[in-house]
C-alpha cells in the first residue's frame, strides 16, 4: 500500500474532523450522551423506554451522510484488498473487542481522550498500539 499523493485532501480531512468533533460535541453538550457508535447502536439492540429516537436519528444520519457529500463531487470507489473471509473475521473482532473494551474507537478516541477519561487514554493506546504491531507483523514479517 502507498499513499496516493496527488489526491490527498488535508483541507477536507480538516474540514471532515472538525465535523465529527462538533457533532460529538453538541451530542455530548445537548442530550448528555457519548458519540460512540458502539454504544449508540447497542442501545438500539437492547432499546431502553425513551432512548430510541435519538439513537435511530444518529445511525440513520450515518448513511445519509454520504448521500450530502454527493452534492460536492463523487463518492470515492473504495478499494478493500481483503476477502470476505478476512472481513467477516475482522469485523467479528472488532465486535468483540468493543465488548471487552467497552466501547469502540469513536467512543474513547474522539470522546474519551476529550474528557480526560483515563479509561479511555488505556483504550486507545492499546487500539493503536495493537494497530501498529499488526501492521508491523503483516507488513514486514508474513509477507516476506
Amino acid at each position: 500500500m502507498s499513499i496516493d499523493w496527488i489526491s490527498f485532501t488535508p483541507w477536507a480531512a480538516l474540514a471532515g474532523g472538525l465535523l465529527v468533533g462538533a457533532a460529538a460535541a453538541m451530542l455530548l453538550l445537548l442530550n448528555g450522551r457519548i458519540a460512540g457508535i458502539s454504544g449508540i447502536v447497542g442501545g438500539l439492540l437492547k432499546p431502553a423506554n425513551g432512548d430510541i429516537a435519538w439513537r435511530a436519528a444518529f445511525v440513520v444520519g450515518m448513511f445519509l451522510a454520504p448521500s450530502a457529500h454527493v452534492l460536492f463531487g463523487p463518492l470515492p470507489r473504495p478499494q478493500i484488498d481483503a476477502s470476505w473471509t478476512a472481513l467477516l473475521i475482522a469485523g467479528l473482532l472488532v465486535g468483540i473487542g468493543t465488548r471487552y473494551a467497552s466501547g469502540c474507537t469513536s467512543g474513547h478516541g474522539v470522546c474519551g481522550l476529550s474528557r480526560l477519561s483515563p479509561r479511555s487514554l488505556v483504550a486507545t493506546a492499546t487500539f493503536m498500539g495493537t494497530g501498529f504491531v499488526t501492521v508491523f507483523v503483516a507488513r514486514h514479517l508474513l509477507s516476506a
